[in-house]
């Protein structure tokens, strides 16, 4: 009999050396799995991975929207359960699969929140250069707007990864993917001048030797500390808008597609896995531009 303990077990073995998923993605993924486990064992004839059947993750989906998932929530749930369950029976524990019928729930594409490049430099210009960390903070911001990377890959950034006279820098991405991104004079600039007059001086822990960003103790700085300086430095810039590090990839891309780049070379400086993804942009563009024309075109105005 195949029980919950084990196949959760070998799930995440799969999940971490086969998928080779982020850290993360895993951690979520299991929690999922988890929470059904809990439910199947409350159950009046207790489930296990073997003897759960459709009506019951039909339920078991009923019983998480119940408790106001959000649907993107239910989404990644449903991507836990079909992974779990196809790994079933590719061991041959299960011969049929419980989530073959199970629909997704529908996810409204959502047009990402990102800068003008006006806000942009008003959001860097409002970093208080006497700060202890500013310089820190300056590269950073820059390296964020300039290369597009995700907050988790700012703060995993390692010196050995920079290649400035090449004009590049090596990130590694969502399950250990590694991309080259090109990376702008300006945050050359920035990165070298806190390197050399702020880094230097710090007590760098063991095991961040090699990391770019550190905190003011010398340890990795965590994505917390970078979403609360961006907080901080939006507030100050007067910029209202609910923004994050993520706006700043979100504006890198809207600007380079703007500006007329090739949709796949953005798709690769991004790291997506697939084109469909940085397709948004294309619609955010398009988004841009009809709004421009609602409010500048004389034909287009309600106050003729």
């Amino acid at each position: 009999m195949v029980d919950w303990d084990r196949s959760l077990s070998d799930h995440h073995a799969y999940l971490k050396l086969e998928r080779a998923l982020s850290d993360r993605t895993i951690q979520a993924y299991m929690s999922d799995l988890s929470k059904l486990s809990a439910w199947c064992s409350q159950h009046e004839k207790a489930l296990t991975p073997t003897t759960i059947q459709l009506e019951h993750v039909q339920s078991f989906i009923a019983h998480v929207a119940r408790q106001g998932s959000a649907p993107t929530t239910q989404a990644r749930m449903l991507s836990a359960l079909r992974s779990f369950f196809k790994g079933l029976l590719r061991e041959g524990a299960r011969s049929d699969d419980p989530m073959e019928l199970v629909e997704s729930p529908r996810i409204g594409r959502h047009l990402p929140e990102f800068l003008s490049v006006e806000e942009v430099d008003r959001l860097i210009a409002a970093i208080d250069m006497s700060a202890p960390m500013a310089h820190r903070d300056r590269a950073m911001m820059e390296t964020l707007y300039s290369c597009g990377l995700r907050v988790s890959e700012c703060c995993g950034l390692r010196m050995s990864c920079l290649y400035f006279d090449e004009g590049f820098i090596r990130v590694i991405g969502k399950g250990d993917k590694e991309r080259l991104v090109p990376v702008g004079p300006e945050a050359i600039k920035q990165i070298t001048r806190y390197r050399e007059e702020v880094r230097v001086h710090l007590p760098v822990s063991r095991n961040a030797e090699d990391l770019l960003f550190l905190n003011a103790r010398g340890g990795p700085i965590s994505r917390v500390t970078v979403f609360k300086i961006v907080k901080d430095l939006a507030a100050r810039a007067g910029i209202r808008r609910n923004i994050g590090p993520h706006t700043f990839r979100h504006s890198f891309a809207t600007h380079l597609v703007e500006g007329g780049a090739d949709l796949r070379a953005v798709q690769e400086m991004l790291g997506h896995a697939s084109i469909t993804t940085t397709e948004i942009y294309t619609h955010l563009d398009r988004e841009y531009l009809r709004s421009n024309i609602m409010q500048f075109h004389p034909r287009a105005r309600k106050d003729r």
